[in-house]
C-alpha cells in the first residue's frame, strides 16, 4: 500500500510503483518485447561470424579457459583483443552451450536488446506511466543503429544493456533512498567497464546530479551512498584489472592495443585520450601507414568524420542515430521547464537530468572526439534518445491543454519531420516517396496542432483534433526509422565497420569499401572489410586445406600480421593463428626475438601475407619499422615463399637456408 509519505518521496505526479496498470499494459509490453525479438532475429545468421575479429576471439575462449579469462584473439594466448572481455565472457558461454556456430555467437545480443528495452520500459513507467514505457521501449527498438547492433558480435551491445540497467537500479534507489541500488548501479557500471572501458563513465555525471537532486535522504548520506556506488563499481571491475596486472607477464597474453602490455596504459592510452585527441596519444592499436588514431587524414578527418558538433547530424552517424536527436533536445529543455518548481524530489525532474545528461555527454564526446569513432558506436545513445523522446513526448501530451504546450509540440512535430526528410534525401533511391508521406503527415499534424491553438482547453472538438494529429506525428517520426530498420535486418552485415540502412552520401575509410549497404537504396552486404586481410577477403579453401595439414602438430598453424588477415583463417580452421601485432599490426607483440623462438620451437607452422594488393601492411610507415615488420622481413629472408591461391605462404618448418 502507498502512504503519502511514499507518495512524497516519489515526487510530484509520479506513479507509484505499485499503482495498477491499465488493462492495455502487459499486453502491450508483451507484444513489444516479442516484435523487438522476431524483427532481430530474422535471417540472424546471413551475419555469419558478424565481426571476425571477435568471433575469432570468441572461438579462443570455447577453446582455453585462459583465453576466456583474458580474452585473447587465439587459444594460443599470444595476443588479447583490445578491449576486456566481458562481451567475450556473454558470447563465449553461449558458444560453449550450443556450439560455435553464428546463431550461437549473435543470439545473446539479441537478447541483451530485448533486455535493454524491457528495462528501458520498466525505468519510463516507474516515473511517467506505462504508456510512456511503451513509447520509450519502441523508440529503442526502432533505432536503425539498435537494430544493427543489437544482432551484432560488437561489445556494443552488452555495454548498452548495462548503461541501461544502471539507470534502472539508479531509479529504483532515486525512489526508496536505499543504498543497495546505488551499489547495484555501481557494479553494472562496473561491469561496463569490463566490457568497454571509459565509454560507460560518459552516463556517470548525469545518474550522479540526478540521485544528488532528487533521492529522498540529506545530502550528506546521499554523497556517501554515492561513494558506496563508486566503491562497488571499481570493486566489480577492479578485481579483474588487478589479475591483469599482477599475472606474471610471460605466463599471460599480451594486452592488445597498449604499448607496454599493460592494461591500464590500454585504459589512459588507446581506449582513453588517443580516442579523445586522436593522433598519436595513447600510442599502441594503431591502423596501418601511420594512421595511429587519427587515420591517414589526420585527427578527426575523412576516416571518422569531422569532429565538431554537427558530426551527428552531417556524417553517416546522422542516419544512425539522429533521426529524433533534435527532438530530443527539445524536449529535455521544455520537460525541465514543465516540472517548474515541483518537489526536490520529482521523478520527472530526475528522468530528465539522468537521461538527458547520458544524451548530452556522450553526444558531445561522440561529436568532438578526435580519435577512432566509428559510425555504431552511437548506439550507446539511443536509449537516451528512446526515454527523452518518450517521457518528453507524454509528459507535454498530458499538459496538452497548455498553449504553449501544444506549440512546443507542434515545433518538435516539425523539426522531427524536416528533419526526416533531409535524412531520407541521404538515400535518394531507397523509397523514393517515403519522405513525401513523412513531410504530409508531418505537415498536416503541425496544421492540426495550430489549429487547436484556436480553442483553447480540452474541448471535444480540440480534443480530436489533437488525437488525429499525434497519430500523424507518430507516422512522420517513424516511418523513416522504421524503414531503415527494416532494410538492415534485410541485408547482411560483416566485417570491422558496419552501418545500419541503405547506403547514403558517404564514402568509406580510404582504401575501404563505402559505408553503407551497396547500392543506394538497394538491399546489399553491409560488410566492412579492413584494408588488410587475405587478398580478396575471406577465407580461401585452398589455404584453409593447407593449415589443416597436420594442425594438431602446432599451437599455431599459420601466422600473420594484423588480427582481420588471422581471424578468418583460423574460424575456418578452428585452430589458432598468430595474429602478429594485434588488430592493426601496430602492437609490439610478439617481438622478432620471441617469434624466432616459437619458430625454432616448432610451433607456428606458416607465415603468410595478409595485405590486399595495393594495400599498405599493417604496422604504419612511422619511420622506424614495427615488430611486424621486423618479422615479415626476417621470414623473407629465411623462407621460401609459394602462392596458395594469391596468398604469399611461407612454411616455416622448412628454412631456405
Amino acid at each position: 500500500m502507498t502512504t503519502a509519505a511514499d507518495t512524497t518521496e516519489l515526487g510530484a505526479d509520479a506513479v507509484p510503483p505499485d499503482a495498477p496498470d491499465p488493462r492495455w499494459a502487459r499486453p502491450g509490453l508483451i507484444a513489444l518485447l516479442l516484435a523487438t525479438a522476431i524483427c532481430w532475429t530474422i535471417g540472424l545468421d546471413r551475419n555469419g561470424w558478424g565481426n571476425s575479429f571477435y568471433a575469432a576471439a570468441v572461438q579462443a575462449g570455447t577453446q582455453s579457459w585462459k583465453a576466456f579469462l583474458f580474452g585473447s584473439s587465439d587459444a594460443g594466448n599470444s595476443i588479447t583483443v583490445d578491449k576486456p572481455p566481458a562481451s567475450l565472457w556473454v558470447m563465449e558461454i553461449s558458444t560453449r552451450l550450443f556450439g560455435m556456430n553464428s546463431w550461437a555467437l549473435q543470439i545473446p545480443q539479441v537478447l541483451l536488446g530485448v533486455a535493454s528495452v524491457a528495462l528501458v520500459y520498466a525505468t519510463v513507467r516507474r516515473t511517467f506511466g506505462p504508456g510512456a514505457g511503451l513509447l520509450s521501449g519502441a523508440l529503442l527498438a526502432l533505432t536503425p543503429v539498435a537494430t544493427l547492433m543489437f544482432r551484432y558480435d560488437n561489445p556494443d551491445a552488452l555495454l548498452v544493456f548495462l548503461m541501461v540497467a544502471a539507470v534502472w537500479a539508479l531509479f529504483r534507489g532515486i525512489g526508496s533512498g536505499r543504498t543497495r541500488w546505488i551499489v547495484l548501479c555501481g557494479i553494472l557500471i562496473g561491469f561496463g567497464f569490463l566490457t568497454k572501458q571509459l565509454q560507460v563513465m560518459l552516463i556517470t555525471p548525469g545518474l550522479a546530479i540526478a540521485y544528488l537532486v532528487a533521492a529522498p535522504p540529506r545530502l550528506r548520506t546521499r554523497f556517501l551512498q554515492l561513494l558506496a556506488g563508486l566503491a562497488a563499481a571499481i570493486v566489480a571491475a577492479g578485481w579483474w584489472v588487478a589479475l591483469v596486472e599482477f599475472w606474471p607477464k610471460s605466463d599471460r597474453p599480451y594486452i592488445g592495443g597498449s604499448t607496454n602490455n599493460s592494461f591500464l596504459q590500454l585504459t589512459l592510452g588507446y581506449n582513453g585520450l588517443g580516442r579523445i585527441l586522436g593522433g598519436g596519444a595513447g600510442g599502441g592499436g594503431g591502423l596501418p601507414s601511420g594512421g595511429g588514431h587519427g587515420g591517414p587524414s589526420g585527427p578527426g578527418g575523412p576516416m571518422f568524420g569531422q569532429a565538431g558538433i554537427a558530426r551527428l547530424f552531417t556524417t553517416e552517424s546522422s542516419t544512425q542515430i539522429s533521426w529524433l536527436l533534435p527532438a530530443a533536445l527539445v524536449l529535455i529543455v521544455a520537460g525541465l521547464v514543465l516540472c517548474g518548481r515541483a518537489a526536490r524530489t520529482d521523478l520527472k525532474r530526475a528522468s530528465y537530468i539522468a537521461w538527458g545528461g547520458w544524451l548530452l555527454v556522450t553526444a558531445l564526446v561522440f561529436s568532438y572526439m578526435s580519435g577512432i569513432f566509428h559510425d555504431y558506436y552511437t548506439v550507446a545513445l539511443a536509449p537516451a534518445v528512446a526515454a527523452v523522446v518518450g517521457t518528453g513526448a507524454t509528459h507535454l501530451w498530458q499538459n496538452r491543454e497548455k498553449r504553449w504546450i501544444t506549440a512546443v509540440l507542434a515545433f518538435v512535430v516539425a523539426l522531427t519531420a524536416a528533419w526526416a526528410w533531409v535524412l531520407l534525401s541521404k538515400a535518394p533511391e531507397f523509397l523514393p516517396w517515403l519522405r513525401w508521406v513523412v513531410v504530409a503527415a508531418g505537415t498536416l499534424a503541425v496544421v492540426m496542432l495550430l489549429t487547436s491553438l484556436i480553442r483553447p482547453g480540452l474541448t471535444v472538438a480540440t480534443r480530436d483534433l489533437k488525437v488525429w494529429a499525434a497519430g500523424l506525428a507518430v507516422v512522420a517520426a517513424l516511418a523513416g526509422p522504421l524503414a531503415y530498420c527494416i532494410q538492415t535486418v534485410s541485408s547482411a552485415h560483416s566485417g570491422p565497420i558496419v552501418t545500419a540502412g541503405p547506403q547514403s552520401k558517404h564514402g568509406g575509410m580510404p582504401g575501404m569499401p563505402g559505408t553503407g549497404s551497396g547500392d543506394p537504396g538497394a538491399p546489399g552486404d553491409t560488410s566492412g572489410g579492413a584494408p588488410w586481410g587475405p587478398a580478396g577477403g575471406g577465407a580461401s579453401n585452398q589455404m584453409t586445406a593447407l593449415l589443416l595439414a597436420n594442425a594438431n602438430d602446432y599451437t599455431w598453424v599459420g601466422a600473420t600480421s594484423g588480427s582481420m588477415g588471422a581471424s578468418d583463417y583460423q574460424l575456418a580452421t578452428g585452430h589458432s593463428v598468430m595474429p602478429i601485432g594485434g588488430f592493426g599490426g601496430a602492437d609490439p607483440a610478439p617481438t622478432l626475438k620471441e617469434f624466432q623462438g616459437y619458430v625454432n620451437d616448432g610451433r607456428v607452422h606458416y607465415y603468410y601475407e595478409a595485405s590486399r594488393p595495393g594495400m599498405p601492411s599493417p604496422g604504419g610507415d612511422s619511420g622506424s619499422q614495427s615488430e611486424s615488420d621486423k618479422i615479415r622481413d626476417w621470414v623473407k629472408q629465411h623462407y621460401t615463399p609459394t602462392t596458395v591461391d594469391g596468398v604469399t605462404v611461407y612454411d616455416l618448418t622448412v628454412p631456405a637456408h
